[in-house]
């Protein structure tokens, strides 16, 4: 025991780097939080694109259905004229679990606007622990899982993914990987929308 003292005084700060290591790899909680301290610095983040230079192959969005738990399904061509904030993530997933704070202001600050629709898309294998990661952190996003195939258009299998339809259905974000939806940037990027 007091050799492993001396060391320790003698190299804390390796002592420091691997304890870090560990809890990087054993603790998807711990992983979540170093990657939301990354994407705070808002490097990674994502921005709406403009009306002008929205390409051809952005032009119109494509079917695609979701199911809440009452089994109620939501078409994404019968929410033309409205705002829509699409997020496929999974439980299990570290940048998910970093991004998803963010997500939950962002759903707080424009969840009262009726032209705001927000399809957070559950993507586990077993979406009772999509629906128990929820409940456990008190976030209060819609739960919705896929009612039929996701278009490629909207996710090609990177989690997470971000997309944004304006009020004509065409895509203005397309985001694979973590970003920071609470920044102010990003509500204004939101009203510039709203206001088209």
């Amino acid at each position: 025991m007091e050799k492993i003292k001396i060391w320790l005084k003698k190299n804390w700060g390796t002592a420091i780097m691997l304890l870090f290591f560990i809890m990087l790899f054993v603790s998807p909680d711990f992983k979540a939080w170093v990657m939301r301290q990354i994407i705070s610095t808002g490097i990674m983040n994502a921005k709406v694109e403009k009306k002008e230079t929205v390409s051809s192959s952005k032009a119109t969005a494509e079917n695609f259905m979701v199911m809440d738990n009452s089994g109620n399904t939501i078409n994404t061509s019968d929410l033309k004229g409205k705002i829509v904030f699409m997020n496929f993530w999974a439980s299990w997933c570290p940048p998910c679990r970093a991004e998803f704070p963010s997500i939950q202001k962002f759903y707080e600050r424009y969840k009262e606007n009726p032209d705001v629709i927000f399809l957070t898309v559950n993507l586990d294998e077993d979406p009772v622990l999509g629906e128990a990661y929820l409940k456990k952190e008190q976030f209060t996003v819609p739960f919705l899982v896929p009612a039929g195939n996701i278009p490629s258009a909207y996710f090609s299998g990177s989690l997470p993914t971000t997309v944004v339809l304006d009020k004509n259905g065409r895509i203005r974000l397309q985001h694979a990987g973590m970003a920071d939806y609470s920044k102010a940037s990003f509500y204004k990027e939101i009203d510039a929308l709203l206001n088209e």
